[in-house]
């Protein structure tokens, strides 16, 4: 691994929505990173995308922007068909990377990239928000000090609308990666994985088209998840729903939680603690921008060596669960979730 400036030169590969909204913002918080350079496939747009965001430098090739030798970690949240390809360019060049969920549209492909990075020794992680919040890492160390007991199940509520400007390729292109179980069903996956501290065994799912989704894609799924040590974990995710609170709950042999409006990219919510008839407020540390402390640790890693908040691994297993999701809902069987 080359040595580590001391500030680290952030490329996004994509001129997205989500590197406007969220990670400019996080990369430039951290005293010791920014964002250096824009990479787009249409010229134009990265122009556009680098002066309306104030970045140094725009690309339309990736390979000159994997060439600039400035360049320490890129940032890829492109389409989901395109992230294979892209990261395993980025390893290639040296490029520590942090990649949009789901890491690509099959096992074979995240693997691939996750090898890639190992080979040539760059960071490699998953952006994973949901797990950075205090609620949910609040919620995990509850969880493992025994404060509902044993888990028993989990009830996953993420039902939402999915705003205008979003309604593009999400809800026409399941060659793209579309669909709501690939966008938010991944995201359950990974929190109950880090929340439960358990691992998914199998899935079964039903999906829907409820109005916005065209074609093949899906707007709404509902289904269960169980996991080792026979926890059950209910899931709604969609992109039809717009009046309900989103959240999370975990129930075990001595308690419950009981999470509200978790299931967010912002940093809110409130947990509650229940113990037969008697109700608690959890009291939470100070709240952190999710994807700030997502860049912050993978920051870290690159400095340090120490493991980014959610790894290429964990981007492989929610990956996987999506996966079965995916597969159970065209079956209608009980699919298990597969990890090689």
């Amino acid at each position: 691994m080359k040595p580590v400036k001391e500030k680290l030169q952030w490329a996004l590969i994509g001129a997205s929505d989500i590197a406007k909204t969220r990670m400019i913002q996080a990369i430039n918080a951290q005293s010791d990173s920014c964002v250096a350079a824009v990479f787009s496939s249409n010229a134009e747009r990265a122009k556009a995308y680098a002066t309306e965001n104030g970045i140094p430098k725009a690309f339309d090739e990736l390979g000159n922007l994997l060439g600039d030798p400035d360049i320490d970690v890129v940032y890829i949240s492109t389409t989901n068909e395109l992230h294979c390809e892209q990261a395993m360019a980025a390893a290639a060049a040296g490029k520590h990377i942090l990649c949009e969920k789901p890491l690509a549209l099959s096992l074979g492909d995240a693997q691939a990239m996750l090898q890639a990075a190992q080979a040539a020794n760059v960071v490699f992680a998953t952006n994973h928000h949901l797990r950075c919040a205090v609620t949910h890492r609040t919620m995990r160390r509850l969880v493992k000090e025994g404060a509902i007991g044993q888990p028993l199940a989990a009830r996953v509520f993420h039902a939402v609308y999915l705003p205008p400007r979003l309604q593009g390729w999400r809800l026409t292109k399941p060659e793209a990666g579309g669909g709501v179980i690939l966008d938010i069903t991944v995201h359950d996956a990974d929190t109950l994985r880090f929340v439960l501290g358990a691992e998914p065994e199998d899935v079964m799912a039903r999906s829907v088209c409820q109005g916005l989704a065209q074609g093949a894609t899906e707007d709404a799924v509902m289904g269960v998840i169980h996991f080792e040590g026979g926890i059950l974990a209910q899931f709604h995710d969609a992109f039809t729903i717009e009046h309900a609170p989103t959240g999370l709950q975990v129930h075990g042999t001595e308690g419950s939680l009981f999470a509200v409006d978790v299931m967010t990219q912002d940093p809110v919510g409130r947990i509650v603690l229940r113990r037969l008839e008697e109700e608690t407020e959890v009291k939470l540390d100070l709240p952190e921008d999710l994807y700030a402390f997502a860049v912050r640790h993978f920051n870290q890693a690159v400095r340090t060596g120490s493991p980014p908040f959610a790894t290429g691994q964990d981007g492989l297993r929610s990956l996987a669960v999506g996966l079965a999701a995916l597969e159970s809902s065209k079956s209608g069987q009980r699919t298990p979730v597969c990890y090689s």
